[in-house]
Parts: C-alpha cells; structure tokens; sequence
C-alpha cells in the first residue's frame, strides 16, 4: 500500500526561523502484513506545538526530546483510528493517540504505545485530544495547580502571555476557575484580545504589538500581578515580572520568543530582572508536565467535565492536507493560530 508522509528536508539552523520548505512531502510503501502486537491506523489529525521547534535542530538542548532526523518522517501528537489489529487490547474502529504519531497518511504501530480515547469525552471533537482535552490542556490545569498557588476567594490577579494559543487560551479559563479573582491576557493582534474578552472569560486583554505593555499592565492589574502564567519568554515577560508582587509564582509553560536562538532553557533572566525576582521573592521553576503522569486522567476527567458543562470554551484553528504540515507549523511559529493549530488528515472516520 502506498501512503503519504512528511520528513525533514532542512534545517532552519539554531538561530533560524523555520519555513514550510523544512519539509518535504514523499510517498512510502506500507507493509501488507502486520505482526503480532501491532495495529494499522488511519491519520486523522495531527498537531504542531512550539516544542518542536527544538527539535528541528540536531540537538534539542533536552533530555527528554529527540531531535528530528534529515529525510526521515517526522513525528508528534496524533489521533487516528485502527483499520487492522493484531493486539489484544486493541480492536478495528478504535481511536487511539500519541505523542510519537509519525506525520503519515496511515502508519503501522506497537499497539503498547498507543492510549485508546473515549469520543463521548470530547462530544465527538476526536483533535480536542491534541488540544485542550489533551497535553496543552494537562499542561495549563498541571501547571497551575502545581506552580500556581490559587486558591478560591484568594483574589489573585493571572497575567497569561501567548493568551490566544493552545496553551493560553485554556490557561486563563482555568485561572478563574480555580480562583483568580481577574485574568489579563498578553497577545499579538486585535482580533485575539476581542476573543479573549468577549468569549473566553478574559478580563482584559493586551495587544503588545501595538500597546505599551508595560502602561496597560498598569491599567489592568491594578493590584500587581500574583501569577503569570509565561509561554514567551522575552522582553513580555521581563516587562511583566518587574510588576509582580511579592511571594508571587512563575509558571513556565513555554518560551517561543526565544526558541529560534541558541540560549539555554528556560532562557536566563537579564540581570536586572533577575534582582527584582530575588528581591521580591518570585518563584521562576521549570515546569514540565510529563513529570506529573500520575494526574492525566484526574486531568483528562476534569478537562472534559469543564468543557461538556460549558465552563471551559474550546477555541482552535484547522488547517487540512498533509502536505500543509509545513505551513501549518510555520504558522503556529509566528502567531498564525487562534487557540490549538490542528491538521486534518482524513475527516472521514466510518470503516
């Protein structure tokens, strides 16, 4: 059977911004056979997440994250649906996901790396999984709970950056359910704050690149900044950390503004933020969300409760066709996406 893939053609270079060309698209021979254990699916979604971008390069700068081979097919969050099954747990017309799901039309697996999902969780939105009912949604509640510090009527104020995207977008909702008594919103264009105050519960919402951050931050937090919840990195979050009040808590999502440069991660503060961190006692951890395993499923649960009770609204943007992988991710890498950047594979799910 000949199927379709995505591979890495190029790479943008540890100080490049990668393009659509980074990628190639090619055909393959699938195996008519499968073994014992393995399952064939069909690709119905894929994701593409800021993370990726260090693995574009041959050293991801981790322990945890492989980097990308040239010319071998490219791979991350999946969702699809098993055509064939020689494993004993799994069977035709299941729908399963991974982290590690190869950037291909249909693809043979071990079955033992692959979760099996409950559409009903999702009302049937199966990309939901990739998105805010899967590890960007994990990675909001977890790093909240974990690195947030809110408790109910604490009347904390939330600073979210990247607050339109996969991450963000969940994480301000989550910050008011939680507790926070207001939620402001750092993002790059109009039309993103619109959303974040109108439909996302959002108290307020910054536009940085045609706002004075810093004078809005003043407007909006009145009372300072007790949590802020940082996916950029970068002069946003130096402009909100010397904001922040005392004993106040860092969560370190992501830093996208720094990905396309050879720094460390997290990137180090500038000297002058660093002493206002230390002097005002400002907690700054990694955070990294495959380190709390144990609370997916509670996570998962509470995700999925949220969204079917109406608490949690689910923004994303699809884009459709393998062969768009390549701007799809471009996109997402400079803003292009409202909410969770999804690519649909194959819509059609009946066997």
């Amino acid at each position: 059977m000949i199927v379709q893939r995505v591979v890495l053609n190029s790479r943008p270079g540890k100080n490049g911004n990668p393009v659509a060309e980074n990628f190639r698209m090619e055909e393959v021979c699938l195996p008519d056979n499968i073994n014992e254990g393995q399952v064939q699916v069909r690709t119905l979604y894929l994701s593409v997440d800021p993370y990726m971008r260090c693995r574009m390069n041959e050293d991801t700068g981790t322990d945890y994250i492989t980097p990308w081979q040239l010319s071998q097919v490219v791979d991350g969050g999946g969702i699809g649906i098993i055509e064939e099954s020689k494993h004993t747990n799994l069977t035709k017309g299941d729908f399963v996901t991974s982290f590690y799901w190869p950037w291909q039309t249909k693809v043979i697996l071990d079955g033992n790396n692959l979760e099996k999902v409950d559409p009903q969780l999702v009302n049937g939105h199966l990309s939901y999984f990739l998105g805010a009912i899967g590890m960007p949604g994990l990675t909001s509640l977890i790093g909240i709970q974990e690195k947030g510090h809110i408790t109910a009527g604490s009347k904390k104020t939330m600073v979210v950056s990247g607050a339109a995207g996969a991450c963000g977008s969940v994480a301000g909702q989550i910050g008011h359910l939680l507790g926070c008594s207001r939620v402001v919103g750092i993002c790059g264009t109009h039309e993103k704050c619109i959303l974040l105050t109108s439909e996302l519960g959002f108290d307020a919402a910054i536009n940085y690149k045609k706002e004075n951050v810093a004078e809005q931050l003043r407007e909006s937090c009145p009372a300072g900044v007790d949590v802020y919840f940082d996916n950029v990195g970068g002069n946003i979050s130096d402009t909100v950390i010397s904001q922040m009040n005392e004993n106040s808590h860092i969560i370190l999502c992501g830093q996208i503004s720094q990905y396309n440069k050879d720094v460390p991660y997290p990137p180090p503060l500038s000297p002058a933020i660093e002493a206002i961190q230390k002097e005002r006692n400002i907690t700054r951890e990694r955070f990294l969300v495959l380190n709390y395993k144990d609370k997916f499923e509670p996570g998962i649960l509470q995700l999925s409760q949220w969204f079917k009770e109406g608490k949690l609204k689910i923004k994303e943007t699809v884009i459709n066709g393998l062969e768009n992988m390549g701007a799809a991710f471009q996109s997402m890498m400079t803003g292009g996406n409202i909410g969770k950047q999804i690519v649909c594979i194959s819509e059609e799910i009946s066997l």
